[in-house]
């Protein structure tokens, strides 16, 4: 079995900010990332396949075609966005890394078996925020 990682860039803006958390205990769980007016990152996001190789091309899935999901999927609405007003799934939960993450995986998952043949298995997702800070998230199906 082998593992496949392609990175793909993308900046966004975002504040967090649980609306069923008060203003102080909003500044005292985010700090400064609460800031009213929002902040920016300049995110890195792996997909992450696995299967076997094609013996006939040698490869496990077509890049062309999973930058063409990752595109349709997730780059279109997550690149140049305001995460908190533009994407419909942060309207209630704060736009964290690791939620993030789940919105990308579950956008992804949702699209893999339509663009990849069953020996191409989507394995998850993994977003780095800073240089510092990176969630992982396995696809468990």
């Amino acid at each position: 079995m082998l593992r496949l990682a392609r990175r793909y860039r993308f900046s966004a803006s975002h504040r967090l900010h649980a609306p069923q958390l008060s203003d102080e205990q909003n500044r005292e769980v985010f700090g400064k990332c609460n800031n009213p007016f929002g902040h920016g990152h300049d995110y890195v996001l792996e997909v992450i396949a696995r299967g076997d190789v094609d013996p006939h091309t040698g490869l496990l899935l077509n890049v062309a075609d999973l930058d063409a999901l990752v595109r349709r999927t997730v780059l279109n609405d997550f690149d140049l966005a305001d995460m908190n007003r533009q994407i419909p799934a942060f309207g209630d939960v704060p736009p964290t890394t690791e939620n993030v993450a789940v919105e990308v995986e579950r956008r992804i998952a949702q699209a893999w078996t339509q663009t990849f043949p069953p020996s191409a298995r989507f394995d998850g997702v993994r977003i780095l925020e800073t240089k510092r800070n990176h969630v992982e998230l396995r696809h468990e199906k």
